[in-house]
């Protein structure tokens, strides 16, 4: 069963045309052209669904065999034409099964899980808290909880332990209760969700359509079985793409001077209560339409 019972469990418990379209905070409005991140074709997943398209950018650093899976069943057309079988409000959206009952998977092997990574002082990193013991931040759009780096001193390979966050938009693998079980299934945050961290591989975030992720139909049961759910019509990695099909998308720089008054005015508002997950990474669309 690819179900995952920790997800069962959560659901219980939680009953553009050439021009850049901007998705933004109004600090990106004052960002300058150097101040933004442009995601490489690689590494951006173009999902069209029946609701609208929905941009990924992968986490090869984070984890690469999951990375790599996702690019090769992209590649095969497997994800197209599938269900967003299992869809819970305030919760997530999950695919990636042919038989559209969660019971299915590619027909390719087992994932090693990825719940960590290691990080060293390459790692494009930016830290923008630093509770007691740890450094929260971003690895380009993904949010990330890591050890400070001066524990890098300490350890063999001059590396810390990371790990990313589940804030909404973030993109898990789905698996059964063993840790190496993922296959094919993955499923996308509407909400965040931090008991899942470091318990399901994460390989991605959205970066664009995060509104169409919180509009496909949910279902009011407890198992989250949707029935007559939406669908994703086409499933690519950019750089698979025809160039007139292909999107580009920017991110602001988590490096550049804008991200920190957008992560420092992020902290002021809540207080006490900031998450990383309140930073909202402002984004610029441009190129081809869904398909």
């Amino acid at each position: 069963m690819r179900f995952s019972t920790g997800l069962a469990a959560a659901s219980v418990l939680m009953l553009a045309g050439s021009a850049w379209a901007q998705e933004a905070a109004p600090t990106a409005s004052v960002a300058t052209a150097s101040e933004w991140r442009s995601v490489p074709a690689e590494n951006l997943l173009v999902i069209d669904t029946s609701k609208g398209r929905i941009l990924v950018e992968l986490a090869p650093e984070v984890a690469p065999g999951h990375v790599e899976r996702i690019r090769l069943l992209a590649g095969r057309g497997f994800f197209d034409g599938l269900l967003w079988h299992r869809v819970i409000d305030q919760f997530m959206a999950q695919t990636g099964d042919p038989l559209g009952t969660g019971e299915g998977q590619s027909p390719y092997p087992d994932l090693k899980a990825e719940f960590t990574f290691r990080r060293d002082g390459q790692t494009p990193f930016t830290a923008v808290a630093a509770p007691a013991g740890a450094v929260l931040g971003f690895l380009h759009s993904l949010p990330v909880q890591t050890q400070p780096d001066a524990f890098m001193a300490t350890t063999a390979d001059k590396k810390v332990h990371a790990w990313g966050l589940y804030c909404p938009g973030v993109a898990g693998m789905a698996r059964d209760e063993a840790p190496d079980s993922a296959n094919s299934q993955f499923f996308l945050m509407r909400q965040p969700y931090p008991s899942l961290d470091k318990r399901y591989t994460i390989w991605g975030r959205v970066v664009s359509g995060l509104d169409v992720v919180r509009t496909l139909k949910f279902s009011p049961n407890p198992d989250g079985i949707v029935a007559d759910p939406d669908r994703m019509t086409r499933v690519r990695v950019a750089s698979d793409l025809p160039e007139a099909e292909r999107p580009t998308v920017r991110v602001l720089d988590t490096a550049s001077p804008q991200f920190r008054v957008l992560a420092d005015a992020a902290r002021q508002a809540k207080g006490a209560d900031f998450s990383v997950c309140d930073i909202d990474l402002p984004v610029q669309v441009a190129g081809a339409p869904a398909a």
